[in-house]
């Protein structure tokens, strides 16, 4: 089973729900064009599956798509961007 990534701008998240429950969350700021990543969470119960892939590539595609600048402070998108230098041209120099 994949978990389905959604936007919860009221929230200023993106969520992550695997057969019904919440199992992990990537929390943003959103300024003038630009996204800060701040922080990811993935339930206990969900570590290993998946969780975080699946919420850094959702929330970077949005960002593309929105054409917006991403500035990864989380450690988690930092490293995940790392590992996907795909994802690279989106980062905020500076």
């Amino acid at each position: 089973m994949s978990p389905e990534v959604h936007d919860d701008p009221e929230r200023s998240w993106y969520e992550a729900r695997l057969g019904g429950h919440r199992a992990g969350v990537a929390a943003y700021r959103l300024d003038d064009g630009v996204i800060t990543f701040t922080h990811t969470v993935v339930e206990d119960a969900y570590e290993g599956q998946g969780i975080g892939g699946a919420l850094a590539r959702t929330a970077l595609d949005d960002a593309r798509a929105r054409g917006l600048a991403v500035v990864p402070r989380c450690p988690f998108i930092a490293g995940w961007i790392e590992r996907h230098p795909d994802y690279a041209g989106l980062v905020r120099q500076g």
